[in-house]
């Protein structure tokens, strides 16, 4: 999409070069693109051109004019949707196992958003760009479970707001290793980059806040089901912060243990519940999605072997 977008840097992010630093947070669009955009003086740093190796600082504002694209390139898919709810302004789906959610390097199409354009007729909101079409929030690849989107701009803004307070309800539920001895608890660590690897994310002293509330459903041996409710929405959160106090998410190929005991495509982790305010009749609405079949199978796997 077209127009301005505005980027606070972190602290873990001081001393990347712009033009990564961009691409790593704006992924829809390519490097040679953004390096492109620096050359051209559309994007600014403190209110100053800059160039595409000039590295960044902690607290620097990063402003960018992202021209109009002359014609975007992804098309309506007829690909099947598990729709939960759907009205005029929101559409929520139960989201599968390997479907990314939008388009990005290495997955130029067969994604929600396609699914979406196709199902919705183009009527999406259009505040995330022509890449992102009606995502308000979105979960990883191999992360099934429900998702909501918008079809207009002004609900885009309403679900946006609940999101940044922190009023929307997610719960996922997960297989992580080891058991627990506590039946609930609470992880506050804040979460950024990883400085030794930037696909990845860490708990890092200069990270935003990250809290996730967790609960114990069953012990089962050396792994456990549970569930966690998140306070705060960051990028692999449960997977970081699951793995940051030793129960790593079982099939997680970032965060947990190089060798998988079973046959998983990527982590265990569902999206169960997610609530929110409905933008145009104001009521609380509540969605739950399931739990996908080989969850269950792993779940009735795992509970026979103890």
């Amino acid at each position: 999409m077209s127009g301005k977008r505005s980027l606070s840097v972190d602290t873990e992010d001081a001393g990347v070069r712009l033009d990564r630093y961009l691409s790593d947070e704006i992924p829809e669009y390519s490097r040679t693109f953004l390096q492109k955009l620096i050359r051209d003086g559309k994007v600014l740093v403190n209110g100053q051109p800059s160039r595409p190796r000039n590295t960044v600082n902690a607290g620097d504002e990063v402003a960018l004019e992202i021209p109009e694209a002359a014609d975007p390139e992804i098309l309506p898919q007829d690909i099947p949707l598990d729709i939960l709810y759907e009205d005029r302004d929101i559409i929520v789906v139960n989201k599968p196992k390997g479907m990314v959610v939008h388009p990005a390097p290495g997955h130029p199409d067969g994604t929600l958003v396609n699914a979406l354009l196709y199902h919705c007729r183009g009527n999406l909101s259009g505040i995330n760009g022509v890449a992102r079409p009606g995502i308000v929030h979105r979960i990883d690849k191999d992360t099934t479970g429900v998702l909501v989107a918008a079809k207009t701009d002004e609900a885009h803004r309403f679900l946006a707001e609940q999101l940044a307070v922190h009023s929307i309800t997610r719960v996922y539920e997960a297989i992580v290793y080891n058991s627990f001895t506590e039946e609930t608890g609470t992880v506050d660590r804040p979460l950024g980059r990883d400085p030794k690897d930037r696909k990845k994310f860490a708990v890092t002293a200069g990270g935003r806040r990250a809290v996730t509330h967790y609960r114990v459903i069953c012990n089962l041996g050396k792994f456990a089901h549970i569930a966690c409710r998140l306070e705060t929405g960051r990028t692999h959160q449960i997977r970081v912060h699951m793995a940051y106090i030793g129960h790593p998410l079982l099939g997680d190929p970032l965060y947990g243990p190089p060798k998988c005991p079973y046959r998983l495509k990527g982590q265990c982790l569902h999206a169960r519940t997610l609530g929110f305010i409905h933008p145009s009749t104001k009521q609380y609405m509540e969605f739950e999605a399931p739990l996908p079949e080989y969850f269950q199978k792993l779940l009735r796997t795992l509970g026979e072997s103890n």
